[in-house]
């Protein structure tokens, strides 16, 4: 019996650094769409897109915009 509890134990801890570390990834980005529109206007406010976009790409597009 102390050897199932001990490999949930292990296991539930490893399920928890991936869930803790996946956070704010994924999740905290899709919470607070606003903050990180704002924040990637304000790193983008200089940058011309036909100057650095190779020939042939696709243009950049919103990753926030639904799909």
């Amino acid at each position: 019996m102390a050897s199932a509890a001990r490999s949930l134990l292990i296991f539930g801890g490893f399920v928890a650094v991936v869930g803790a570390a996946f956070y704010p990834i994924y999740f905290r980005p899709l919470m607070h769409v606003e903050e990180y529109k704002k924040e990637q206007a304000i790193n983008r406010a200089g940058i011309i897109q036909e100057d650095v976009q190779p020939p042939g790409l696709k243009v950049w597009s919103d990753p926030f915009r639904r799909k």
